[in-house]
């Protein structure tokens, strides 16, 4: 499949042009664009968002790496009526102007987060609801009380891995890889694919020369699983995508399967460890939740408020030209949704230390027909693991001072580095059963992706000599390649 926009004409390896040339000139007349890349961006981003509401107000020009213009959108009700708008903007990224006028080059690694697919986050209008149905229609079908089982299944796995050791990085050793664990099996892959499934995707959301590649990686895995279960359905995400009435075709059905993939690991991993380091550094938070008076939900709820997974969300297109909070919106101009921006806007939230605990009218899994769908899933990995760790190891200390976490950050999310803690060493717990399925669900391990196995072979032996210890020497270095 291909990841860039088709119908462009524009030959792969074609150049941007440098900064302040062309493609700014044209999107802002002149004006400044504000970098959401480098240093500045990387160290403080809420610190961005707020310079720019003071200069812009609810929309600012802004720049992407490579040059690429875009315009982030900064209010509250300003990313509401973006998202809420198909018709005047569209997910169809095959309307972007920079891009139908040769600005950008068909091998960027941006097209592997915006690029035009055959999914439910490229269409707008009828096509848009005939996919939508299906993924709705889909993710619902699993069983809440099952799903829960699943996590609390390889929440105790990951905690059996470090729990006799009396300390561990709850970044490296639990959020990153219990997300994953989980969707894996949803969508009905063998549990050896999650540890794999984790490189590609934080290789690809690095982006970088290695993007293309780990995409590739990507798909080829979605392609078999969906090859699989066309031949031999189970009771998984896939074999319900190939049985939906909505008639998905094959490249339909493994794009969907990427978006649940992708998304939704980026997504829960950042909200685990956003809420463990809340849990564990914020005085009120933790005696609020051991004294009862908040529920683990309220504590998501509150991350999603004050920490989203997502900083900034890609992307919108304008339909035509516009006075859009300001300014002139041309059409094909890219907007961005500034995710936690608009969270932070003090025209809805004047007192941002004010608890928010039950509210769930944050953007953090946006809003209008595009909202994710799976968001109750990501909701229940979190709570029900950072349940289980808290009740297997109630004394849980940070062994580092809070001012001394380090995040990785990039233009679209911010990710801790690392979260030492200590706690009194335990025997690992009897081994678990896999939660019960149909006989005909068990997962598989695609024959077709042998091919793009190969290449991860060698580290996978690797990570499966590791016994108490983890994969963290792996995982940080993965992590820390994002700056």
């Amino acid at each position: 499949m291909s990841t860039a926009i088709p119908e462009s004409g524009v030959e792969p390896g074609a150049a941007i042009p440098p900064p302040g040339g062309p493609a700014r000139e044209a999107f802002t007349r002149g004006a400044a664009l504000t970098a959401l890349y480098g240093p500045e961006a990387r160290h403080d981003p809420g610190a961005v968002y707020e310079k720019l509401r003071a200069e812009h107000g609810g929309i600012a020009p802004v720049e992407l790496e490579g040059g690429v213009p875009a315009w982030l959108v900064l209010g509250y009700r300003e990313n509401m009526e973006v998202a809420r708008t198909p018709s005047r903007f569209t997910r169809d990224a095959r309307l972007w102007r920079d891009w139908n006028e040769g600005r950008i080059a068909a091998d960027d690694p941006l097209l592997q987060l915006i690029g035009w697919r055959p999914d439910v986050v490229s269409y707008d209008g009828e096509e848009h609801r005939r996919l939508r149905a299906a993924v709705n229609e889909c993710l619902t079908r699993f069983d809440r009380q099952g799903t829960r089982r699943h996590v609390q299944r390889y929440a105790n796995q990951l905690i059996d891995g470090f729990v006799e050791d009396g300390r561990a990085d709850l970044v490296t050793q639990f959020a990153a890889y219990l997300p994953m664990l989980v969707l894996s099996r949803l969508v009905g892959l063998s549990e050896g694919y999650g540890r794999k499934l984790v490189e590609a995707i934080v290789g690809m959301l690095s982006g970088g020369e290695e993007a293309y590649g780990h995409n590739q990686y990507i798909i080829a895995t979605l392609r078999s699983l969906t090859e699989a279960r066309r031949r031999s359905p189970a009771h998984d995400l896939a074999s319900w995508f190939i049985q939906h009435p909505s008639g998905l075709n094959d490249e339909e059905v493994l794009n969907h399967l990427r978006v649940v993939i992708v998304l939704g690991y980026e997504t829960t991993t950042n909200l685990v460890s956003n809420t463990l380091r809340m849990v564990l550094t914020d005085p009120r938070f933790r005696a609020s939740l051991t004294g009862g008076l908040m529920t683990l939900p309220d504590a998501v709820e509150q991350m999603l408020w004050d920490d989203p997974p997502l900083l900034v969300c890609p992307a919108r297109f304008a339909t035509h030209d516009m006075h859009f909070a300001g300014k002139e919106i041309r059409e094909g101009d890219m907007l961005l949704l500034g995710i936690a921006a608009g969270n932070a806007d003090p025209g809805i939230r004047p007192d941002p230390g004010a608890p928010v605990h039950g509210n769930r009218s944050h953007l953090a899994f946006s809003r209008g027909p595009h909202e994710c769908s799976g968001q109750e899933i990501a909701r229940a990995i979190t709570d029900t693991g950072v349940d289980v760790l808290l009740n297997r190891l109630p004394d849980l200390r940070l062994t580092v001072p809070e001012d001394q976490l380090t995040w990785t950050a990039s233009t679209w999310s911010r990710h801790l580095d690392a979260l030492p803690v200590t706690f009194a060493p335990q025997r690992r717990s009897a081994p678990l059963a896999a939660p019960a399925a149909r006989a005909a669900s068990a997962p598989v391990e695609p024959s077709a992706a042998r091919d793009a196995l190969a290449a991860v072979a060698e580290a996978e032996t690797q990570a499966e000599a590791e016994t108490r210890g983890g994969f963290r020497a792996s995982l940080v270095g993965l992590f820390r390649r994002r700056r």
